[in-house]
């Protein structure tokens, strides 16, 4: 069972994915979605491989951009950031049933724009991800 916040996620994925054109080569229409477990960029183009991240947030003002964003899988987020490694972001702000599309390239984020993610419990799994428990390689 998915969580609120999943769900939102979810939709904001989609937003972009229906809505936006690629910034770098200009194409509509050939953003995909990456799995759950592709740590910190959510969205590809599969024309010239450019990837975003997406950040989706519930606000009563549309016109009104938040101070600060939660952060994605937080380890592997806080170590790029330390190297000065960003992904261009997607912000989709939700009120009702009308949403909002900004984009905040790499070159205006900072560290302080992103909310560290409370870590999962031990216990804790990721809504319909499942992981084998066996691999096997073919030759």
């Amino acid at each position: 069972m998915a969580t609120s916040k999943q769900v939102i996620g979810k939709f904001g994925e989609n937003v972009v994915k229906k809505h936006c054109n690629c910034p770098k080569c200009k194409k509509d229409k050939t953003f995909k979605l990456l799995p759950n477990s592709f740590k910190c960029v959510d969205v590809i183009c599969d024309f010239c491989g450019y990837l975003g991240q997406v950040k989706t947030k519930t606000t009563k003002d549309l016109d009104s951009l938040p101070k600060r964003v939660p952060g994605a899988a937080w380890g592997p987020q806080r170590q790029r950031m330390e190297a000065g490694i960003y992904f261009p972001l997607f912000l989709v702000l939700v009120c009702d049933s009308d949403f909002a599309i900004y984009y905040l390239p790499v070159d205006f984020q900072s560290q302080e724009l992103f909310v560290p993610r409370k870590k999962l419990s031990d216990k804790a799994q990721r809504a319909g991800v499942s992981f084998p428990t066996r691999v096997t390689v073919l030759n």
